[in-house]
């Protein structure tokens, strides 16, 4: 149970990371959220929750939005030692 505990830990610490990523490009580029939101071909409001991390967006709207900025969104996937 504690090694599920920890990887939920590392996981929203991860999507954490990615929401600020997200957020300082487009301020950094000066795009407001509705701007980026049509420019992404995504709707308003589920920016809106993805940046305040109340939202669950797809793998695609999170390529779109990154693409959108610029970003080439990485994932990696990692086998991980189950016996802990």
């Amino acid at each position: 149970m504690e090694s599920l505990l920890s990887f939920k830990m590392v996981e929203h610490m991860e999507y954490e990371h990615l929401i600020t990523t997200v957020k300082k490009r487009r301020e950094m580029l000066q795009v407001t959220q509705q701007t980026l939101a049509e420019l992404a071909g995504v709707s308003a409001r589920q920016l809106k929750q993805f940046e305040s991390g109340k939202g669950n967006p797809t793998l695609k709207t999170l390529t779109k939005i990154g693409n959108a900025l610029g970003m080439k969104l990485t994932f990696q996937v990692k086998p991980t030692d189950m016996s802990e």
